[in-house]
């Protein structure tokens, strides 16, 4: 088979190596318009899960992404004067930059071509059996048919900006910080010896009244290093390189598709979905995208039943992490209506803002059922029967809830 991938990103490489690894033969090309090593970013967080399936799939690639990561298993929530640690599950970081070297290595040494600064036009599509647009949430060949997919974009309320910090966190990190004109808070996690990831949120009306909406970068991230001294220990934040100089916020865009491929054109990647940042994710749910997507190909002689497999199957996944996402970023949103729990319990609930049913339940009233529930497991049972009973309901409002055309969506990290 002749296969071309669009997009040099994680889910891209990762596929092209294990197609590869089924069949030497396959003739494989990545197309990256960028020059190497020049993607922006910071870290990434995966979780264990993750890398027990890399090391099923290519145990080569698994270890060389364990070597070149950092792992923690303690969260730190910072809420005005007080901290809270909680031992959590083990989670890992990697920088950006190391992971796509470590894939581009492995792909070459299968002999992948991989082809830096070449950029495919939607109009121009690569003579082959199979078209892999990984090409990221701007995705350039799922606009062209956009109406085909079925593509839609939710559109976030709070504003959210990714930044990097020479301080590096030894815990996943979370920070509220009190301002006179509302909550503002970050997620930080280190992704290596010297830096971590850091990213800043806020809801519009903290976010105007600081004045973020009016400040170039320099200055907003002046202002952000002055909120969080006493969390960055007095390190800087780096921003993301711009022409005009202007800050990188976003508001984050939730991007689902009706479906996933069209004649041999398959999404994968962000070019099919995107899940709220606040979960961490994203590249766990590409290379996923991947292992699926080559294992459909492996299964079905015939790409049609191939592809209609691997978006079945993704699709079915999926529906727990969207589910779980959407009522994680719902949390920060009403972030007001926890806040103001002691800390023991407002971090509580921090760890239970997936659940469909915390928003329909009074915060203190929902965390003594949920510590209940953790001895009794008649209360257990209830709130597993009830949990996607709501979750499927609500679910079937949104579907039918005024949506915003494709455009810029927010890109990743972050937080189980």
């Amino acid at each position: 088979m002749k296969v071309a991938c669009v997009g040099g990103g994680p889910v891209g490489l990762y596929l092209s190596i294990l197609l590869k690894r089924q069949d030497p033969a396959h003739e494989i090309t990545v197309h990256e318009r960028n020059p190497e090593g020049s993607t922006y970013g910071w870290g990434v967080t995966y979780w264990r899960g993750l890398l027990d399936k890399l090391r099923a799939h290519d145990p080569e690639t698994a270890r060389a992404v364990e070597a070149h990561s950092v792992r923690w298993s303690d969260g730190v929530a910072h809420v005005r004067d007080l901290t809270t640690r909680h031992r959590g599950d083990e989670g890992f970081g990697i920088g950006r930059h190391r992971l796509l070297e470590i894939l581009a290595d492995r792909a070459r040494s299968l002999d992948v071509r991989l082809e830096f600064e070449h950029d495919v036009t939607a109009e121009d599509l690569p003579a082959a059996d199979l078209v892999v647009a990984a090409d990221g949430v701007h995705s350039a060949l799922r606009d062209r048919h956009a109406g085909h997919f079925g593509t839609r974009v939710r559109l976030g309320r709070n504003h959210y900006i990714w930044l990097g910090t020479t301080k590096v966190f030894d815990a996943f990190t979370f920070a509220f910080m009190e301002t006179d004109h509302g909550w503002i808070w970050c997620y930080g996690y280190g992704y290596g010896d010297r830096h971590s990831t850091c990213v800043v949120e806020c809801s519009p009306q903290t976010f105007t009244g600081l004045g973020l909406d009016r400040v170039g970068e320099a200055d907003g991230l002046a202002l952000l290093e002055k909120l969080f001294v006493d969390v960055l220990d007095g390190h800087p934040l780096i921003g993301r390189p711009s022409a005009d100089g202007s800050a990188q916020w976003l508001n984050f865009r939730t991007l689902t598709n009706r479906t996933w491929y069209r004649d041999n054109l398959v999404l994968l990647g962000d070019a099919a979905h995107t899940t709220h940042y606040s979960i961490g994710a994203g590249t766990t749910l590409a290379l996923e995208d991947a292992i699926c997507m080559a294992g459909a190909l492996r299964e079905h002689a015939a790409l049609p039943q191939a592809l209609a497999a691997y978006e079945r199957e993704r699709t079915s996944a999926l529906l727990s992490v969207q589910s779980a996402a959407r009522y994680s970023a719902q949390w920060y949103e009403n972030l007001p209506r926890y806040i103001g729990l002691p800390p023991h319990r407002m971090f509580a609930l921090l760890g239970q803002r997936h659940s469909p049913l915390l928003p329909y339940v009074p915060p203190q009233l929902y965390y003594g059922i949920d510590k209940a529930a953790g001895q009794l497991e008649v209360l257990r049972r209830l709130k597993r029967w009830l949990g996607p009973k709501v979750a499927k309901t609500v679910h079937a409002r949104s579907l039918t809830a005024p949506q915003v055309d494709s455009g810029h969506v927010g890109e990743r990290p972050f937080t189980r």
